[in-house]
């Protein structure tokens, strides 16, 4: 049988990745080198992004700030997540605030000095990238409009770099990128709706506390809506090859959410919802491999030579 220090440490390790969001972590690691391989630097070879050291140096940087973002954001919604989410508030509190503190602060130091590694410039952009997560942490997310556009937007921003880094400005990388945008922010929608009681106790007037649930339920359609006309553009590009079919697959997705949404007013059906996008979007990381999948078999070739 285990020790009690063991199981301990093992409670303390769980802790941490419940709070750092571990799974959220890996998925962002694996869009980034997915991204940077089919979609930012098509024309590269295996080999040459893998070891891409300017490319490493962005991944653990986003690695690293998107972690203390976790962190930061934990600290200030301790009291929200008691009510909305216990279990998982029970298991985040078996580390010391202290200790997360501690970590938090760590995790920027070394976030920005993986961007010095690749430039002043990206060491200035994880800086700011830092200060902004801890704004809407403290601010930003308690407002309407606000947290809705700037958690969309943070959530973007490791993406960001990856594209600045391949200097890629191509149209089809922009429609991908408002689609990843709108669905995005139809997901921070419907966490607040199921967030809502947590909200209304701590005074956080998020977007369905100030305007209701039925004014969300319409924005919310209308993005779901507007979720067309990238999906149409995406389509008229022959590049775009087999992924087509995720977007197939996503488009009926989305028409059967905005019905459902507007028949729904628990939230367990909320929080189905939420996943529901969560899922969409992990499979929408690994379809990426089938924009030409010519290339897969282009770039298996070249990394075996």
């Amino acid at each position: 049988m285990l020790s009690f220090k063991v199981k301990k440490n093992i409670f303390k390790l769980l802790s941490l990745v419940s709070v750092i969001r571990g799974y959220n972590i890996l998925v962002l690691v694996l869009a980034q080198y997915l991204a940077a391989i089919f979609v930012f630097s098509p024309s590269k070879s295996l080999r040459n992004i893998i070891f891409d050291i300017d490319l490493l140096h962005i991944v653990l940087a986003s690695i690293c700030v998107v972690a203390s973002g976790y962190i930061i954001n934990n600290f200030y919604d301790a009291k929200v997540d008691r009510i909305n989410r216990p279990l998982k508030a029970g298991l985040d509190n078996y580390v010391k605030q202290s200790t997360k503190l501690k970590l938090y602060f760590t995790l920027n130091f070394l976030g920005f000095i993986f961007g010095y590694l690749i430039s002043v410039r990206a060491a200035l952009f994880f800086a700011i990238y830092i200060f902004a997560i801890w704004f809407y942490s403290h601010k930003l997310k308690k407002y309407p409009f606000t947290g809705l556009v700037s958690a969309t937007v943070l959530t973007i921003l490791p993406f960001f770099a990856v594209f600045v880094h391949f200097q890629n400005f191509s149209k089809i990388i922009f429609a991908h990128a408002v689609f990843l945008f709108l669905v995005l922010m139809v997901r921070e929608l419907l966490k607040d709706l199921q967030s809502m009681k947590g909200a209304i106790v701590n005074n956080y007037d998020t977007f369905p506390v100030v305007y209701g649930e039925v004014k969300t339920k319409q924005l919310s359609i209308f993005l779901l809506v507007l979720t067309l006309f990238p999906i149409v553009v995406l389509f008229s590009y022959p590049a775009l090859s087999y992924m087509r079919y995720y977007f197939y697959f996503a488009l009926f997705v989305l028409i059967f959410l905005g019905f459902y949404l507007w028949n729904s007013s628990e939230v367990k059906q909320y929080r189905l919802m939420h996943n529901v996008l969560k899922v969409l979007l992990l499979i929408g990381v690994f379809s990426l491999i089938f924009i030409d999948t010519s290339l897969i078999v282009e770039k298996v070739i070249d990394r075996l030579n």
